[in-house]
């Protein structure tokens, strides 16, 4: 699992760091060294996130300890694009308020300064933490699975949009169209654009998929200054 994770990683940021250099030229000149720390932070986050999942396969496969289901008929259609929310929020909420405390000054120094030393961040900075923020962010989804019923293809799902948002939010341009950040979808979602205000301001912004905890709490800090704004 350990193996998938950083494969799944070195493929997807790769795709997106390749496809930069098309979007956006010479936007990682100068950053070479900085890349390089970013991968191999990255890597060593894969092989704790992969520990976890490890055990979340092994379970499901030779234990049925999971609530991971096969047979799509087992519980009703409109579950499984509910149960995909449910596991995006209760993702999203646990990465919010574990954020704003990897904020505070003994635990940012101590870990979440390692991803903040990406300055700017690339599309290589999404699993960019030291061991102990990796931490704690890589049983939430093995915990789920174990507390929520989801089918196998859903989980997919919830893995991939983890994966991509986490990748584009950090990769230092607005890959989504204008219509929808700055529109109604956008007010509710996390896109580069509002990510990267975080990155700017180091407070507020604190949100993995949605806005819905900042507004709530009032760190919502809008969208970044930069220059390269949705097209």
């Amino acid at each position: 699992m350990t193996l998938i994770v950083g494969a799944r990683y070195l493929l997807v940021s790769g795709a997106f760091a390749w496809a930069t250099k098309f979007r956006e030229p010479g936007l990682y000149i100068g950053l070479d060294n900085q890349i390089k720390r970013e991968i191999g932070w990255s890597l060593a986050s894969a092989a704790i996130y992969g520990i976890p999942a490890g055990i979340v396969a092994w379970g499901w496969d030779n234990l049925g300890w999971t609530q991971i289901y096969t047979d799509v008929g087992a519980f009703p259609f409109w579950y499984v694009p509910l149960s995909v929310l449910l596991y995006l929020f209760v993702h999203d909420t646990w990465f919010y308020w574990t954020h704003r405390l990897m904020h505070r000054p003994f635990w940012f120094k101590a870990a979440h300064a390692v991803h903040h030393e990406s300055r700017p961040p690339t599309a290589w900075a999404a699993m960019s933490f030291h061991p102990w923020e990796a931490l704690s962010g890589a049983f939430v989804i093995p915990v789920l699975v174990f507390v929520i019923p989801i089918h196998v293809g859903a989980l997919g799902i919830v893995l991939a949009i983890m994966t991509i948002m986490g990748v584009t939010n950090h990769m230092g341009w607005e890959c989504f169209p204008k219509f929808i950040v700055n529109g109604r979808m956008g007010r509710w979602l996390i896109t580069a654009t509002h990510h990267q205000k975080h990155h700017e301001a180091y407070r507020g912004n604190y949100g993995l998929y949605f806005r819905f905890w900042d507004k709530i709490c009032g760190t919502d800090l809008g969208f970044g200054d930069w220059h390269r704004r949705p097209r």
